[in-house]
């Protein structure tokens, strides 16, 4: 079995790949709001639950196909189940992965390219005064502007994608050790913040003090849907990541310490958005618009209000920064197995997201009327079906092929924690993770 050209230079170094993979967006943005939709407290102990049930498990599974392969998705999977005496059609699965992050990478770009927006509108103290009325009138303005979203978009992309045609040691490997530290140091920056704001003790209470009567059926569907999708499993990347993964590190303590790192990120912004949104007597649970509405008009009444509300959206996008960039990494090296030089790959990449992120761009204007599907814009279809149905689809194949189809000895071998931890760990998903995927699954459908 071949190896792949290149590999992580250290074990920190894979541990920041796979966390700038998972932290973005659903730590930042989604989470605060699905937290605030569902309850605060109670959503966030079922949250972490299925992190430790579901999301670790099948986290695992992809790396260690990723590891067993040592290529790219589709081949490590083609030739994983040519050794299992499987079906070769298994290796399809890459290159749905593949076209899962390909979508989710296309909305992705355009909503991150909004925090530039904001970045700059912030620290040119364009909040300053401004009622809650127009900042936003200002927001609907620009989503209505697709020239300035597609500037935005653009610009991301670019960002993003230059670093990946770099390669993994000189292109992903050291933008993740410079911005992970970055990122952390920024969100300690705002948590301290949030500690002299007069929200801050609500915002502990709301957080870390669950009232169960909320609890519902939903709010549990949701925080499952949260775990899935917050880890970045489901869409093959962290497969990709596995073959470049050193020798000797441990799976198991690298997932664990993955998600340690990504809840720790929702847990420092949900303490540092809702002392500020609880601060000026704002309701949590203003849905997706928290962010890019409630923010700015709760920051633009606070001492220094331009200032912090700077840092909050440059963290926003360095975590999008980072994500985007390792979310794009194992579509490069779909097509690099395939043949294809790194170079020619990336810019395929890149101009495939750019053109399909024109579509969510213009769903605020131009497409604003044009519901294919449900009554969905192309933006709402592409920003819900992929996370909703693709992942958990995606991840409860990758967990079928990892816990029932590859051989015990290259699973054993994979993982690292010798015949018992395997036991342990396929029957967990087996009997825990798989069925708890399919109930996403549905879940996402209905």
């Amino acid at each position: 079995m071949s190896e792949t050209l290149e590999r992580w230079g250290s074990k920190r170094a894979f541990i920041l790949a796979v966390t700038g993979a998972a932290v973005g967006l659903g730590n930042i943005w989604r989470f605060p709001y699905v937290a605030g939709e569902n309850g605060g407290a109670a959503f966030l102990l079922i949250y972490v639950a299925f992190v430790l049930l579901l999301g670790i498990p099948v986290m695992m599974a992809e790396i260690l196909i990723g590891r067993a392969g040592r290529r790219g998705p589709m081949q490590a999977l083609g030739v994983l189940a040519s050794e299992a005496g499987a079906s070769r059609h298994w290796r399809w699965l890459g290159l749905f992965g593949a076209f899962t992050v390909f979508c989710i990478l296309s909305f992705y770009s355009v909503v991150s390219g909004w925090s530039i927006e904001f970045l700059v509108a912030s620290v040119n103290g364009n909040f300053n005064g401004a009622s809650a009325a127009e900042i936003g009138a200002g927001f609907e303005a620009f989503l209505a502007n697709p020239g300035l979203l597609i500037f935005n978009h653009s610009l991301f992309l670019f960002m993003t994608m230059t670093v990946v045609a770099a390669g993994v040691a000189k292109g992903l490997e050291r933008l993740n050790n410079l911005l992970m530290p970055l990122l952390y140091g920024l969100l300690l920056l705002l948590a301290i913040y949030a500690t002299t704001t007069s929200g801050f003790g609500t915002a502990l209470s709301w957080l870390f003090l669950p009232s169960f009567e909320d609890v519902t059926a939903e709010v549990v569907l949701h925080a499952m849907g949260h775990a899935f999708f917050t880890l970045a499993v489901g869409a093959c990347a962290l497969m990709a990541y596995g073959a470049y993964m050193p020798d000797e590190q441990s799976l198991p303590k690298a997932a664990f310490a993955v998600a340690v790192l990504d809840i720790s990120v929702a847990l420092l912004a949900g303490i540092a958005i809702f002392s500020v949104v609880f601060a000026q007597g704002m309701d949590p649970a203003d849905g997706p618009g928290l962010m890019f509405v409630t923010l700015p008009i709760a920051f633009s009444e606070l001492p220094w209000g331009s200032f912090w509300l700077s840092v909050f959206f440059l963290l926003l996008l360095l975590a999008t920064w980072t994500s985007a960039i390792n979310l794009a990494e194992p579509m490069v090296a779909t097509l690099q197995g395939l043949g294809w030089r790194r170079s020619i790959s990336t810019a395929v990449v890149a101009i495939s997201v750019w053109l399909l992120g024109l579509l969510s761009a213009f769903s605020f204007s131009t497409l604003a009327e044009f519901r294919p599907l449900f009554g969905r814009n192309v933006f709402e279809l592409v920003s819900s079906i992929p996370p909703d149905i693709f992942l958990p689809l995606g991840g409860l194949l990758i967990a079928t092929f990892a816990a029932w189809v590859m051989p015990q000895a290259l699973v054993v071998k994979a993982l690292g924690v010798g015949d018992g931890g395997y036991v342990m760990w396929r029957n967990i998903v087996r009997w825990v993770s798989i069925p708890l995927t399919f109930i996403v699954l549905l879940g996402g459908l209905l």
